[in-house]
C-alpha cells in the first residue's frame, strides 16, 4: 500500500515539475504561448504568433489592446460607407517614428488589423533587411492608399477586393534614413541591394498579412506590393506571391 501511495505521490510531483517547466519554457519563448498576449516583440515563425495575429483580424477590441500594449497611437474612426464597402472597423494611425511607421501620404484609414500587420512587418521583417541590404533604416512607407470600393479587377461582377473595406494597403516604396528611396516599380527588376530588399521584405510580410502580392504576381502589380488581412481563420496560411 505504502509503495502504491509513493508510486502516485512521484507520478503527481514529476507531472508537476512537468507544468511548472512547460510554463516556464512559454513564459520565455512566448511564440509557442496560446495564452500569452501577442506582443510586438514575439518572434513570428512561432505557430502561436501567427494564430494570434489571424484572430486580431476577427477582433478589433483585442487589436487595439495590441496596439495600445506596443504604444503605437491610433485615431478610431466611426463606421462609414454602405453595403459590401460599409467600414465598421476604421482608424489612422499616429507616426510611429522609432518603429518606422510613418505613412505617405499619412491619413490613411484602415483596418486595425492592417495597421497591426505594419507594425509587425517593420519590427520583424523590413527594419532587418534594411539593415542587412542597405546599411540604415526605414522612416517612412510610401503607399497607394487603403479604402477603394471596388471588386477585384475593378469589374463589374466578382468579388469584392479587400479594400472595399479598408482592410488592404498598397506599398509602393520605402524612405531611408540617409534620404533615398526604394520603390518598387523602378528596383523591383534590379540585381542590387535594393531589389534584393525589396524581395526581403515581400517575403517577411506573408508572416504577417494574409495576402501578398507582388510584382511576381501579376501585371497589375507592377509598382506596389498589396497587403491585406483577408479572414481565413486562425490555421489558415497567407497567399503569397
Amino acid at each position: 500500500m505504502r509503495f502504491a501511495v509513493d508510486s502516485w505521490l512521484l507520478a503527481a510531483l514529476l507531472l508537476l515539475a512537468a507544468v511548472v517547466g512547460t510554463r516556464a519554457w512559454l513564459h520565455d519563448h512566448p511564440q509557442y504561448d496560446p495564452w500569452a498576449p501577442l506582443s510586438l516583440d514575439d518572434n513570428p515563425d512561432g505557430w502561436a504568433t501567427r494564430r494570434k495575429l489571424a484572430r486580431l483580424r476577427d477582433n478589433k477590441a483585442e487589436c487595439r489592446a495590441f496596439l495600445t500594449r506596443s504604444d503605437i497611437a491610433f485615431t478610431p474612426l466611426p463606421p462609414a460607407g454602405k453595403a459590401a464597402c460599409h467600414r465598421a472597423d476604421r482608424q489612422t494611425l499616429a507616426p510611429e517614428r522609432p518603429l518606422g511607421l510613418v505613412l505617405h501620404p499619412a491619413g490613411a484609414e484602415a483596418t486595425c488589423a492592417v495597421d497591426a500587420g505594419l507594425a509587425l512587418w517593420l519590427r520583424h521583417g523590413v527594419q532587418p533587411a534594411a539593415r542587412a541590404f542597405l546599411n540604415t533604416r526605414i522612416v517612412g512607407l510610401e503607399h497607394y492608399g487603403t479604402q477603394n470600393c471596388r471588386r477585384i479587377g475593378n469589374g463589374a461582377t466578382g468579388r469584392w477586393s479587400e479594400h472595399a473595406t479598408g482592410n488592404a494597403i498598397d506599398i509602393a516604396g520605402f524612405i531611408l534614413a540617409d534620404g533615398r528611396r526604394v520603390r518598387v516599380r523602378r528596383d523591383w527588376r534590379g540585381r542590387d541591394d535594393a531589389a534584393r530588399f525589396l524581395h526581403a521584405v515581400r517575403d517577411a510580410a506573408c508572416d504577417q498579412f494574409a495576402t501578398v502580392l507582388s510584382p511576381d504576381y501579376n501585371a497589375a502589380h507592377a509598382d506596389h506590393l498589396h497587403l491585406d488581412q483577408a479572414r481565413r481563420g486562425s490555421m489558415a496560411g497567407s497567399f503569397c506571391r
